[in-house]
């Protein structure tokens, strides 16, 4: 929503240039955070001192942010610094009056220590949780084939520790393998179903991986509920159950989640932090990078993925808190130690043997499957997303149960799909010799069998990928890429090794000596995971690092180099940015990638709003204030000197004006008719005011007087409450640096000034309308395949109708009539077309009911 939709239009062209000029925009904002430095010069005036403290306390107050809305970081900022010279001047008064004992010093010790303190408490959380996860998900994934008969909560791996093929204490459930099957199916099933309600039912932001989310919450994008303590919960509870159904999803991508959500509850204990968006900022920097560290056992590769992927806004503090808080995370997950083996994930291997180079041509081939691999999934998933959410909004449940349902019966006879992603790439990843032999994997007869194995599972893998990221329970896309691209190379892998046997004096394979193994197809694996992980996500520097951090072979960084080069030129073919940039434009956040470069060649002017609601500096009626306060289509209100003269003196934003205005209404009783002022303070901040003001804020032009005209006299001061130093520019300033300006600094709006006069302003909303404007513009053809994707989904919508109603006919003539599918179908549908079946403009889910403890970035009292 803009904020501003309608009122008496200016064109910068036709605008007088006016005697009065206001300084730059870098003046402007250095008053803002030099005002309390200037009252400090004057500590004779220690009037002048409260009432700007008083000011700063109040604006602090009111700076509730509204849900999907965006924060000034300018405004926040200054903030941040007035604070900070607050306290230097209370420090010196003490030091002055000889007041500095040791409570003060301690205080002062723990105050500059806080920020280390809240991230070792997190880093510790995470940890804690990380490891609870991984031994319930893999207990999860164990039970659905089997039991243990001496301690029925043990998986398969605890249960015959020290055993490479199983044991005789853990027993299939039955045997009889049909048994099995439906068991296998029950599980799954039941998973889904429990995982699918707790999240419909409980904490609908739990749904998804969250990263696209969480990206546009670090950028200053307000989402009340998804990073509170709820969701933590259920997402931490439900997370697992939806990878023990089977699901092709993952938990290292929820893994970020959970860990910002557990940033974003324990942070909030802290003032330090509840008031401060910057402050909190850091923190959620610092646990994506510790929910991506604990997720692969990669503390370096989870600070250069948060810098690469996450952050927008990354200085070197944030750096250090994010290697400090991944630091401390993953200790404590090496210490909990949840597989018993001393490593941090299950899949974590060590290569010995070196490489060829003669393999690089096989490494170029998995690096062009990788980029193949983004590009496809990404197509179809997001038109996979938009079905569902047009169709299957109300059958949130019932879908997970079925993408269960249907996984289970598909993957059960393939025996690398069967078992759970991270188990198959821990035996994809591992060398021949001296490892487990799952399911003749090294014998040299089978691999006919094996390759024609492995490539189905790559296809059916990415089929469910494709149908399953997206629904409504906790889902990454992280591992089930990572199993599909070890899928994929393992099987370059053997059908390598098989070239390399059959011709072994080739010249091709003159590099490879002698009764040593020249291939080690497990390499291939790996590089193939890595791929497939760069080609979803578009992340490679982190992935190159990540992926050496998970072996530990250094003679292996030039091979995952080159993969993940190859693999960032093919994705680059066909647009830049991964599954949660495209799932950030597909949710329709406002959002600016640093990752797309523009060229637009217009000035701001082009995009600007020029029908702007301003409020005149002086003489407004409390009335038309509120008027405009009950209206939706403001957020911000720019102020003037006059309506004629459109002289820019300020800003004030919609959530600052009502919180004043009724604030002032408790305080004092006041008249309708009651004038407003909102001059902000002046430049000069030595200047007396021309009124007194009382302590409720309120101001009197005149003296009161009895008589019905008293209240009309009455005039009420809004000017603390004023941005006196908006971010402006001028109309002919290109586009492209205006969304620089967004994105380097953060303003929640730029105003439009020429020669002083307000013109217009801008908002992210409108750059990227104009974006997107621009690029529907130069390809005339997406209006053609969004026409022909909607035909396509109203046919499969038609035929699923179809399949559910004779699902439905034939359950009723088998039940004899007392089990009626279709009444409860009939009733969903209706609620679909009362409810418009299309879902939330921002989320398909909200968490009304939900207490706002928790909400991200929103006190700031």
């Amino acid at each position: 929503m803009n904020p501003h939709s309608r009122s008496t239009s200016f064109s910068s062209t036709s605008i007088k240039p006016q005697p009065l000029r206001r300084p730059s925009v870098s003046s402007r904002l250095s008053f803002a955070v030099s005002t309390a430095e200037q009252g400090e010069s004057q500590p004779e005036n220690g009037q002048g001192i409260a009432a700007q403290h008083q000011i700063e306390e109040e604006i602090a107050k009111i700076k509730r942010y509204e849900d999907f809305t965006t924060i000034d970081w300018v405004q926040d900022a200054a903030r941040e610094q007035l604070r900070r010279k607050a306290k230097r001047r209370r420090h010196a008064g003490r030091v002055d009056t000889g007041r500095r004992d040791w409570r003060h010093r301690i205080q002062e010790s723990y105050d500059a220590a806080q920020g280390w303190i809240v991230i070792t408490i997190i880093g510790a959380a995470i940890g804690l949780n990380a490891a609870f996860l991984n031994i319930v998900t893999e207990w999860l994934a164990d039970i659905k084939l089997g039991h243990c008969k001496t301690a029925f909560y043990l998986n398969e791996n605890f249960c015959c520790w020290g055993e490479d093929n199983g044991c005789a204490d853990w027993q299939r459930w039955t045997g009889l393998e049909p048994i099995n099957y439906v068991v296998y199916i029950f599980f799954a099933i039941a998973f889904s179903f429990t995982s699918a309600t707790l999240v419909k039912s409980y904490a609908p932001y739990a749904a998804g991986s969250g990263i696209s989310e969480i990206k546009c919450i670090i950028a200053g994008f307000v989402m009340k509920g998804f990073l509170g303590m709820w969701t933590l919960v259920i997402k931490s509870v439900a997370l697992p159950l939806a990878i023990g159904s089977g699901l092709s999803v993952g938990k290292e991508g929820p893994s970020v989640h959970y860990a910002v959500c557990t940033g974003n509850v324990i942070s909030r204990l802290f003032t330090k932090y509840r008031r401060n968006a910057s402050k909190t900022r850091e923190i959620l920097s610092a646990c994506a990078a510790a929910g991506v560290a604990v997720a692969f056992g990669s503390p370096i590769g989870g600070v250069l993925f948060s810098l690469e992927e996450m952050s927008s806004y990354f200085p070197l503090k944030t750096m250090w808190r994010s290697y400090f808080c991944a630091l401390v995370a993953t200790a404590v997950l090496a210490a909990m130690n949840p597989f018993r083996t001393g490593q941090l994930v299950m899949f974590q291997v060590h290569y010995d043997r070196s490489w060829h180079f003669f393999e690089v041509t096989f490494f170029i081939i998995i690096g062009i499957f990788g980029g193949l691999y983004g590009a496809l999934v990404m197509k179809w998933n997001l038109r996979v997303q938009a079905f569902r959410k047009k169709y299957l909004t109300n059958y949130a449940i019932l879908e997970a149960t079925l993408l269960a349902a249907t996984t289970a019966i598909v993957c059960y006879p393939n025996a690398f799909l069967r078992i759970d992603m991270t188990e198959s790439m821990e035996i994809l990843f591992l060398e021949c010799e001296g490892a487990e032999n799952y399911h003749d994997l090294c014998e040299p007869n089978r691999r006919f069998s094996n390759i024609l194995s492995l490539l189905i599972a790559t296809v059916l893998r990415i089929f469910f990928v494709i149908i399953s990221y997206g629904c409504k329970v906790p889902a990454g896309i992280f591992v089930p890429s990572m199993a599909i691209g070890a899928s994929f190379g393992r099987t370059v892998g053997i059908i390598v090794q098989a070239i390399h046997e059959a011709n072994p004096q080739s010249v091709f394979f003159a590099a490879c000596q002698p009764d040593v193994p020249c291939i080690t197809p497990g390499t291939y694996a790996f590089l193939g995971a890595g791929a497939a992980l760069s080609g979803i996500m578009h992340i490679y520097v982190s992935v190159v690092v990540i992926m050496f951090e998970l072996t530990g072979a250094l003679t292996y960084i030039l091979p995952t180099m080159i993969v993940v080069g190859v693999t960032k030129a093919v994705s680059e073919l066909f647009g830049k940015g991964g599954i949660a940039d495209r799932m950030i434009w597909f949710s329709g956040f406002p959002f600016l990638d640093n990752k797309e470069d523009h060229n637009f060649g217009v000035p701001v002017s082009q995009v600007m709003i020029t029908d702007v609601v301003a409020l005149p500096s002086h003489g407004m009626p409390l009335k038309t204030v509120e008027q405009l306060l009950s209206k939706d289509s403001y957020q911000g209100f720019p102020i003037v000197e006059d309506e004629t003269s459109k002289i820019l003196v300020g800003y004030i934003g919609r959530t600052e004006l009502r919180y004043a205005v009724d604030r002032m209404k408790r305080e004092r009783t006041l008249s309708p008719l009651a004038k407003c002022t909102f001059t902000p303070s002046p430049y000069d901040s030595t200047a007396t005011p021309i009124t007194p003001r009382t302590p409720g804020g309120l101001d009197y032009a005149t003296s009161a007087s009895s008589g019905p005209s008293s209240s009309a006299s009455m005039s009420v001061d809004f000017s603390p409450y004023v941005d006196a130093t908006p971010v402006t520019v001028h109309p002919r300033l290109p586009l492209e640096t205006v969304m620089e300006l967004f994105r380097k600094i953060g303003p929640r709006v730029v105003l439009i000034e020429y020669h002083g006069q307000l013109a217009g302003l801008v908002t992210v909303k409108d750059c990227l309308k104009y974006q997107f404007k621009v690029e529907a513009a130069e390809n005339p053809r997406s209006g053609e395949d969004v026409y022909g994707v909607d035909e396509g989904h109203e046919r499969v919508w038609a035929l699923m109708l179809r399949a559910a109603d004779w699902v439905s006919d034939k359950v009723s003539s088998a039940s004899g009539g007392r089990i009626r599918l279709r009444d409860s179908l009939e009733q969903s549908r209706r609620r679909g077309t009362e409810g418009g079946g299309g879902g939330g403009q921002i989320l398909d889910g909200t968490e009304e009911g939900v207490d706002d403890e928790g909400l991200e970035l929103e006190s700031r009292s």
